[in-house]
């Protein structure tokens, strides 16, 4: 049985840029609403639940503990590792609020809140990487990049293993039959750990 954790994330640093690119706009664009966009949304706290699982992998087959796959690209994200760190995050509820407000009375203002809202559960991804790439160094460990279900052919069915493995209805994120997260700025995903060089 796999211990699962939970770390808070309020308020976690977003890069305007990305905001920005994620809307669709040039590069160095100025988006007059975001300022009040930002002041709208308020503090945003993002939450993850996860749990460190071991990673074999032999006849072609990515064994985690909690389940098996046969997708060649996690094998190769996964190449070197004997561990990794399995996660959902969210950036909340508040988001799928704004963008279907807006989306009736103005269309700008649901696009931004749409691309502040990934940005946001980006940042907490990263907020939370941060803090993995900390705990891990002090066991001379490395962390390879974030790889989540729907990437390359990994399918996106692995959400239900990942969501019985972590539970995350616990910090508010759930899964529906066609395998769409709700809140919708959530992400799950798998980071594999290796020796560090």
């Amino acid at each position: 049985m796999n211990t699962v954790f939970t770390g808070i994330y309020p308020s976690p640093p977003i890069d305007r840029e990305e905001v920005i690119r994620y809307a669709g706009m040039p590069k160095g664009s100025k988006l007059d609403m975001l300022d009040d966009c930002i002041s709208e949304l308020g503090q945003v706290t993002g939450k993850v639940n996860y749990a460190f699982v071991p990673v074999a992998v032999r006849d072609g087959t990515v064994d985690l503990g909690f389940c098996t796959t046969g997708s060649e690209s996690l094998m190769r994200a996964l190449d070197g590792c004997r561990e990794a760190v399995v996660f959902a995050a969210t950036a909340g509820v508040e988001f799928d609020r704004l963008i279907a407000k807006y989306g009736r009375v103005s269309p700008v203002r649901a696009l931004i809140f749409q691309a502040l809202g990934t940005e946001y559960a980006e940042a907490v991804c990263r907020a939370f990487c941060a803090d993995i790439d900390t705990r891990i160094a002090q066991r001379k460990l490395c962390a390879a990049p974030r790889f989540s279900p729907g990437y390359g052919d990994l399918p996106l069915e692995m959400q239900r293993d990942i969501f019985k493995l972590l539970d995350p209805r616990r910090i508010g994120l759930s899964l529906n039959d066609s395998l769409l997260m709700s809140p919708s700025k959530s992400v799950t995903a798998i980071i594999g750990l290796r020796k560090a060089k």
